[in-house]
């Protein structure tokens, strides 16, 4: 690229990022936990469209989610809000691009452990605090001001660029499925989630769970004729322990995470049962999350667990006689590797180290990501790179405004380069 368009570029971002700033507040300032997302959608649909992006507005295909093998389950909890899309469609026929984000955030939790109230955004220094600022409500405001930036040279890409706003991110990739059965497709993909100015190399599948236990009720004084749904539990999820251990053991085979330490991890995210204290409980259910490596198909991962869950059953003096019910309601995804040197990560890295003056380095991450979408089904790089962040989904949750203004920059050069540039319509 042309040195002083360049630095134009970057100069823009600069110029924009106080109204940036703000906006990213503004969609901080929605509640956007699961299944609460129509707002923000309409707010984002409605920002999309004054810029005169045509704007797509639909909602979840269940029929054709369950049909497809990257589908995650669908639950009496999955959103029903809308996925958004909009569109720059020029007349010249570049390299086309998808920028991606989410809108969904996970619950904050007790608000009396967070500093300010999570929905509240507040600046402290270069910090920007609050539920979603980082996850990743300030990478998808940053994905409209880079193009805004460019807008404000009279410059537009010259390729088509689709803006999608999805929901489940959180939950199940639904969301993001969304778009590539819509029929949504670029010769590359960029979603800013934050990933501390990295680009992701490899990325965990992730399998969502729940485990049922009977137990047998009986008062508290004759405990012993009884049996405790909620020990039972307990010992079954020493079972998934072992299951577990039994994944990272296996590391090895997989060259992206065979360096690191725990690449497989289980979550027991919820548990929950009995009825009475002086009552042996009758019921516990445990709701779990565990990661898995590239390649591994999700339909085999869950025959793992349910395999591992019944043989301890049999083992066990109670639940051999009560076998555990297994259901998968969530993620139900699989990993993907971005190999290296496709001509998008190496735009992408020219970005990166103009504004930075630093190489774009990359590593393994143990959670789920969109990108696997359009890795997996879309056959095309997936790019995702992210500002640096600090607690997402714990207790003061915040993102650094000086990366999220040198990401931001990176990501605009980043369209210039990839899709080339024309004179913006009307200038």
């Amino acid at each position: 690229m042309d040195p002083a368009l360049r630095n134009e570029v970057i100069a823009s971002v600069r110029d924009g990022f106080a109204g940036q700033l703000d906006y990213t507040q503004q969609l901080m300032r929605f509640p956007s936990t699961r299944g609460q997302e129509h707002e923000i959608q309409d707010f984002v649909a409605h920002a999309f469209g004054e810029r005169g992006y045509a704007v797509d507005r639909f909602a979840m295909d269940r029929d054709a989610i369950a049909k497809h093998p990257g589908g995650s389950t669908i639950s009496d909890e999955h959103s029903t809000a809308p996925i958004v899309v909009a569109s720059h469609e020029p007349a010249a026929a570049g390299r086309s691009l998808i920028l991606q984000g989410h809108v969904d955030v996970v619950p904050p939790g007790p608000e009396a452990m967070w500093r300010h109230p999570p929905f509240n955004p507040v600046i402290e220094g270069d910090w920007l605090y609050g539920r979603g600022g980082a996850d990743m409500k300030a990478g998808h405001a940053a994905n409209l001001f880079a193009l805004d930036a460019l807008r404000r040279l009279g410059r537009e890409p010259a390729a088509t660029v689709h803006l999608q706003s999805v929901v489940e991110e959180e939950s199940t990739g639904n969301g993001a499925l969304m778009t590539h059965l819509r029929g949504y497709r670029a010769d590359a993909v960029l979603i800013p989630e934050p990933e501390d100015e990295m680009l992701v190399r490899a990325n965990a599948g992730v399998l969502w769970f729940r485990v049922d236990v009977q137990g047998h009720p009986v008062h508290v004084r004759q405990m012993g004729t009884g049996a405790n749904a909620i020990d039972a539990a307990y010992r079954l999820i020493g079972a998934l322990r072992r299951l577990e251990a039994d994944w990272n053991a296996r590391k090895g085979e997989h060259p992206h995470f065979a360096g690191e330490e725990h690449p497989i991890n289980l979550n027991i995210g919820r548990i929950e049962g009995g009825d009475w204290a002086s009552s042996v409980p009758a019921w516990c259910r445990i709701h779990c999350r565990i990661a898995t490596y590239p390649g591994t198909a999700a339909r085999d991962a869950a025959a793992e667990i349910e395999a591992a869950i019944a043989d301890f059953a049999r083992t066990d003096p109670y639940l051999s006689g009560a076998a555990p019910r297994v259901t998968f309601d969530g993620f139900f995804v699989e990993g993907y590797v971005l190999e290296p040197g496709s001509e998008a990560e190496l735009t992408l890295a020219q970005a990166h180290e103009s504004v930075t003056g630093n190489a774009l380095e990359s590593f393994t991450s143990p959670a789920y990501l969109d990108t696997r979408v359009h890795a997996l089904y879309d056959r095309v790089p997936a790019l995702c790179y992210g500002p640096v962040s600090e607690n997402i989904h714990g207790f003061d949750e915040r993102v650094s405004l000086a990366s999220l203004e040198r990401t931001t920059a990176a990501i605009a050069l980043f369209i210039a380069e990839w899709c080339g540039l024309e004179r913006a319509s009307g200038t």
